[in-house]
C-alpha cells in the first residue's frame, strides 16, 4: 500500500480538512483509502473513519516504535493510505510528523495557508523543504496543498511561484462550511460535526488526485514479531464504547480480538454490563454525560463485579467513571465507586504530554518493573484517598498524583495515561483473565 504522509507548517493549518478531501478525492476516483495519524490522537481519527469508511491508524514514534509504527502501516488496508500528521511538520520531540515520514519512508505533502499570499506561500514550503537537512530528518517535502486558496490568479501564482521539483498537488477553497467546531481536548469528533458532504465533494475537486497517486509509495515491511501472533484465551472482554467512552486506538481492539472474544456496550444508553471476564474502560467524555453515568446500571454492575474479583482497566475517561464522584460545571456526579477519589473538571488541560510508567509490583497490564510508553490529555485532576494505592511510578509525564499513575483497588486498574497495544499491556491484561 503506497502512502505519504500530509504535514501542516503549524497547528491550526487545516490539516484535518485538507485530509478529508484528499481522502474524498481519491475515493471519487475510484480509489480505497485507508487513512492514518501521526500522533495519539483519538479525534481527528473519528473524521477520517467517517469519510474513509475504515478505522484510521494510530502512527506514533513514542507508543510504537520504528518497527510498531510500520506494523501498524501494514495492517492496514487500501490501495493508497493518507496520513495526517500532527501540529507542524518539526514540531514535537517524540514522535513528531517529520519523524513518523522519516520512518516510514514516504513523501511529505505540505498543507501551507494561502490566504493573502501567494509567493509567500512558496517561500515557507521552500523553506520547510530545505530545513529537513538541518533537522536531521530524510524526509521528502514533495509539494503542497493551499489552504485557504481561491482560484483563478490566487492559484496561477501561488503554482508559478514554487521552486522547481515542488509539485501544486491542489487547493483547499475558503468556505465557512469547511470548519469543524472545537472544544476542550480538540475538535469535536466525527460523528458529531461531520462536514457537510457537498462542501467535502467541492473541496475535492480542486485535489490533484493523479499527482498525489504518482509520488505516494510504500513503506519497508518490519520482520514478524513472535508476539503478534494470535493467541487465544478463551476470555471474554466487555468494552464500553459511546460518546463518553470513545477514545479506543484501533490496534488495541484488534488486540483484545485475537486474544478474547470482545462484545461492547454503551453505559450511557443505560446497558447492563455484559457477562464477561475482564472489562475494559477506554478515554473519551464522561464529564459530558455526567447524569447518565450516575445512573448507568452498567456502572452499578461494575462496582459490584470489581468488588468480587472482576479485572478492570480505565483510561483517563474510563478512570474518572471508576472514581466516587465527578464534578463539572453542571453538578456533582457519583460515579461506580470502585476507586478512592473524586474528579473535577478544570478550566484548562492538566496533562499533555508523552508518558512512561514503570510497575511498581505485579499489577493486570504489567509486571514488576516493567515500562509502558503512553500518552496523557486531560482536563480533569484527582482527590486521592491518602491511603490510596498506586500500581506505577511515573518516568515520564504527569501521572494521577505525586508522580504516580494506576489508581488500584481490588483488581481495578485506573490510569490517565493512554496505552497503545504496541505496549503489550492489552496482551498481559488478557493473560490475566
Amino acid at each position: 500500500m503506497d502512502g505519504f504522509v500530509l504535514a501542516g507548517t503549524k497547528s491550526g493549518v487545516g490539516k484535518t480538512v485538507a485530509t478529508l478531501a484528499i481522502v474524498q478525492a481519491l475515493q471519487d476516483d475510484g480509489y480505497t483509502v485507508q487513512p492514518a495519524k501521526a500522533g495519539p490522537d483519538f479525534i481527528d481519527p473519528s473524521h477520517h473513519e467517517r469519510v474513509a469508511g475504515r478505522p484510521s491508524r494510530t502512527l506514533d514514534l513514542w507508543l510504537e516504535g520504528d518497527d510498531g509504527v510500520r506494523r501498524n502501516y501494514h495492517r492496514g488496508d487500501g490501495d493508497i493510505c493518507v496520513v495526517e500528521g500532527v501540529m507542524g511538520l518539526y514540531d514535537g520531540d517524540c514522535s513528531s510528523t517529520a519523524m513518523v515520514a522519516d520512518a516510514l519512508d514516504v513523501p511529505v505533502v505540505l498543507v501551507v495557508d494561502a490566504k493573502a499570499g501567494m509567493e509567500s506561500v512558496a517561500a515557507t514550503a521552500h523553506g520547510f523543504r530545505e530545513y529537513a537537512s538541518h533537522a536531521g530528518r530524510d524526509i521528502d517535502v514533495a509539494g503542497i496543498v493551499a489552504q485557504r486558496a481561491h482560484g483563478g490568479r490566487h492559484e496561477d501564482g501561488i503554482k508559478e511561484a514554487l521552486p522547481d521539483g515542488m509539485a501544486y498537488f491542489g487547493r483547499i477553497p475558503p468556505r465557512s462550511n469547511l470548519e469543524i467546531p472545537d472544544r476542550h481536548l480538540g475538535l469535536h469528533m466525527g460523528e458529531e460535526s461531520p462536514l457537510e458532504p457537498d462542501a467535502l465533494s467541492e473541496a475535492a475537486e480542486t485535489i490533484r488526485t493523479d499527482r498525489l497517486v504518482d509520488v505516494a509509495r510504500e513503506p519497508p515491511r518490519p520482520a514478524q514479531r513472535e508476539a503478534d501472533k494470535r493467541t487465544e484465551t478463551g476470555a471474554r472482554v466487555a468494552v464500553a464504547s459511546d460518546a463518553a467512552f470513545c477514545f479506543a486506538y484501533p490496534a488495541t481492539i484488534e488486540r483484545l480480538r485475537e486474544r478474547a472474544e470482545v462484545v461492547t456496550f454503551s453505559p450511557v444508553a443505560g446497558d447492563n454490563l455484559p457477562d464477561c471476564d475482564g472489562v475494559y474502560l477506554p478515554g473519551g467524555y464522561p464529564e459530558l454525560h455526567g447524569s447518565e453515568l450516575e445512573g448507568s446500571p452498567a456502572l452499578d454492575d461494575i462496582a459490584a463485579r470489581a468488588a468480587d474479583g472482576l479485572p478492570v482497566i480505565g483510561e483517563c475517561g474510563g478512570l474518572m467513571a471508576l472514581t466516587e464522584s465527578l464534578t463539572t460545571d453542571e453538578g456533582t456526579y457519583e460515579m461506580a465507586g470502585v476507586l478512592p477519589a473524586d474528579v473535577q473538571m478544570c478550566d484548562r488541560y492538566q496533562a499533555l504530554d508523552h508518558v512512561e510508567l514503570r510497575a511498581k509490583s505485579e499489577t493486570l497490564t504489567a509486571s514488576q518493573g516493567d515500562r509502558l510508553r503512553g500518552h496523557e490529555f486531560h482536563y480533569s485532576s484527582a482527590d486521592v484517598a491518602s491511603d490510596a494505592r498506586f500500581a506505577f511510578d511515573v518516568v515520564k509525564g504527569s501521572g494521577i498524583q505525586d508522580s504516580s499513575d494506576g489508581l488500584t483497588e481490588y483488581r481495578t486498574l485506573g490510569t490517565y495515561c493512554h496505552l497503545h497495544a504496541e505496549s503489550g499491556a492489552f496482551d498481559t491484561f488478557t493473560a490475566n483473565l
